[in-house]
This record gives structure tokens, sequence and C-alpha cells, in this order.
């Protein structure tokens, strides 16, 4: 895959950067505007490169503290007919499937990690559909709740806060964890406790739920699904593919339990409410667990910019600022 890079760069700096771009191994075309920069005042530099050597690109660029002075915008075009893009992406080392660009995952599970009513909303709803799917014993309303549950963004914001020290995104998954969960099951409980006098489903309905004995009993089989999910799920976000599926897939071992949780306490069912509990917690912490350990393998096994080249690129771009 070939993307680009727009790098908004001040002037004095602009040959520097046009250098280490064309002399990135994958870069397939780099163009300089002289001037285009308006605010703030500068050049553009944009680069067609192999996603393979985004990371150490945007590390080059890090260490020139172009972020703070200027911009660097990535994006990926549909297509783009290329003899010599075709000879970037097969000289550039590793595949782009594989390549973590880790300011890409920070920023992408930063976002979907924000406690909003948009969030809240969601989980809500699809606690309610699980609850729905517990006491009509319906698997097709549980696995509907499975496709709304919104708790993946959270969860893998937590592991990417985990390996790169981001304590502030950590801080803001665990919030909305902490009080969307807590809030989707009160919401859930309430309208069941409502529903109750309504007659709309029978008290011993949790004995008799066969789609849903699987989330009370915790075992190590649901440990296991809760590591595949968040194994899964991470590779999703580094290789840009659709964690729609994925969610579903997460939400097997959390938003049904969530659930379960609601409508047994209501219902007076306290040890499979406390079974359902906790499971979800072990459920969650199987996610970010194995959403880790993907993450740090790919730290292990990503190209890191060296020490002595940092130091070379501080000395010359301190040159030519005099």
């Amino acid at each position: 895959m070939i993307v680009q890079m727009r790098i908004c760069v001040p002037a004095e700096l602009t040959g520097l950067v046009a250098e280490q771009c064309e002399q990135q191994p994958g870069t397939a075309e780099v163009a300089v505007h002289a001037g285009a920069s308006v605010h703030p005042r500068g050049d553009v530099v944009v680069a067609y490169i192999a996603r393979e050597s985004v990371e150490e690109l945007l590390e080059k660029l890090h260490v020139l503290k172009i972020e703070s002075l200027g911009s660097i915008a990535v994006s990926a075009p549909e297509f783009v007919l290329s003899d010599r893009a075709d000879r970037a992406e097969e000289t550039a080392p590793g595949e782009g499937a594989d390549t973590v660009i880790w300011e890409e995952v920070s920023r992408q599970t930063g976002e979907e990690s924000r406690l909003s009513w948009t969030f809240l909303s969601f989980l809500v709803l699809a606690t309610l559909l699980a609850a729905i799917g517990i006491v009509t014993d319906s698997t097709i309303a549980i696995v509907g709740a499975m496709a709304v549950g919104p708790e993946f963004g959270p969860l893998a914001a937590l592991a990417v806060a985990v390996v790169r020290g981001n304590w502030r995104l950590g801080g803001r998954a665990s919030l909305a964890l902490g009080l969307g969960f807590p809030t989707a099951m009160l919401t859930t409980a309430l309208i069941t406790w409502l529903a109750l006098p309504a007659n709309l489903f029978p008290r011993d309905v949790l004995d008799r739920a066969s789609a849903a004995e699987f989330i009370y009993h915790p075992g190590p089989f649901s440990l296991v699904v809760a590591v595949l999910a968040g194994g899964a799920g991470m590779l999703s976000v580094i290789s840009g593919r659709s964690a729609a599926l994925i969610g579903v897939f997460i939400s097997v071992t959390t938003v049904p339990a969530a659930g379960f949780v609601a409508v047994a306490l209501v219902l007076g069912e306290f040890n499979k409410a406390a079974g359902s509990a906790l499971q979800l917690l072990v459920n969650l912490g199987g996610i970010v667990a194995a959403a880790v350990a993907v993450l740090y393998f790919h730290r292990l096994v990503t190209r890191r910019l060296s020490d002595g080249a940092a130091l070379r690129l501080r000395r010359q771009a301190l040159r030519a600022r005099r």
C-alpha cells in the first residue's frame, strides 16, 4: 500500500526534510512546493511512500520536531498507478499489513475511547438488546446486541496506553468503560424492573434461557474467547482493516454478560449475577491483555531509528536553522 505524506515545514528545514524523504527506502516520489504554506509560513513537501516505511520516516520527522514547527498529514489514496510506486513497495522492508503506524493507532483509538453521549447511547442500547435476548431466549437479539456494542474502542485504547505509556489516553478509556458499563447495566436493570408488573416474561426466565447459559458460567473457554477476541481486534486496528465484524467478536464476551447482570439482579438471582459479573471482568482483562501482547510483539519486530541516527539529524537541523 502506498500512502501520501504531506509535510508543512519551515523553509530552512525544507531541504533536510526532502532529503530524508528521498533517502527513505520505499519512497516512490517526493515533491516540494516552495512557499505553498501561508499559515504557518513555509514550504510543503509531499511524498508517496510504501506504508511499511512510514513509521521510520515519522520517527525522523519527530526528531526534527516537524509536528511542532509545522504539520504532518498521512492519507491513503484509493489507488496509485505508477511503476515507481510498485518498485518502492518491493524495496520497502516488511509487509504493509504487518506495519504499525503508532501515531495512527493512538489517534484512532483515542477518538473511539471518549466518554460521549453517543458511546453511552450505543452501550445502553446494546445492553438492553442483550437483556431482551436473554429474557426471550433469542440468539438473534443477543447477536444484535453484539453488533451494536461500542466497547472495542476504549479497550483498544487501554492497550495502546499501556504499551506507549500514554496515561492520559488510558485514563480516558478507563473513564469510558468505568462509567459506561455501570450506566448501561443500571438503565437495563431499571427498565427490567419496570417491565416486571406487565408480566412480559416469567420470573424464572433465567432457568429456561438456554441461549444465555454460557454467559454466567465463567470458565477457561470464556477467557480463551476473550484472548482471541482481543488479539483479533488489535490486529484489525494495526492492519487498518474494518473493525465491524471484529467488534461483534469483542462483544461476544462483554455486552451479553452486562445485560445478564442487570436482569439477574432484578430477578434476585444473585449467584448468577455474580458469575456473569466475574465473567465480564475476566473477559475485559483478557481482551486488553491480548491486545497489549500483540502491540508489544509488533514493537519488538518494528525497525526503530537508532540513537546515533537521531543525534545526526538533530545536528543537521541545528545547522540548517543558523
